[in-house]
C-alpha cells in the first residue's frame, strides 16, 4: 500500500500562484510515476500532469502547459505542483495519485493510490 498526503491548496486571485505538495509513504518502491489530477464540480476528473519515479520526465495537459510545473524530491518521496498564472478555470479539487502499472499515464483509471484531495479556488 502507498499512502499519499497532499497539502498547499487554498484561495488565490486570478494571476496568482500556489504550490501543492504530495508526500508518499508506505511501499514507495511500488509505483512507476506520480500524477496530478483535478476535478471541478459537475466535471470528470481531469489529468493535469505527471512525473516519472526518478523525477526526470514530466508530462502536462495542454491546458496547463507553460503555467504549471511538476517537480520531485525523490529522497523525500514528495512531488510538487507549482501553479502560476492561475485563472478561474483552474478552480477544482486537486488530487495526487500513484500509478503502479504501465498503461496510459493520463487516464485516472490507471492510477492505484490517491490522496485525499485539496481545494484550489481562483477568484477573478
Amino acid at each position: 500500500q502507498v499512502q499519499l498526503v497532499e497539502s498547499g491548496g487554498g484561495s488565490v486571485q486570478a494571476g496568482g500562484s500556489l504550490r501543492l505538495s504530495c508526500t508518499a509513504s508506505g511501499r514507495t518502491s511500488n509505483y512507476n510515476n506520480m500524477g496530478w489530477f483535478r476535478q471541478a464540480p459537475g466535471k470528470d476528473r481531469e489529468f493535469v500532469g505527471a512525473i516519472s519515479r526518478n523525477g526526470i520526465i514530466t508530462y502536462y495537459a495542454d491546458s496547463v502547459k507553460g503555467r504549471f510545473t511538476i517537480s520531485a524530491d525523490v529522497a523525500a518521496n514528495t512531488v510538487y505542483l507549482q501553479m502560476n498564472s492561475l485563472n478561474a478555470e483552474d478552480t477544482a479539487v486537486y488530487y495526487c495519485a500513484a500509478r503502479v502499472g504501465s498503461y496510459s499515464i493520463n487516464s485516472y483509471i490507471n492510477y492505484d493510490y490517491w490522496g485525499q484531495g485539496t481545494q484550489v479556488t481562483v477568484s477573478s
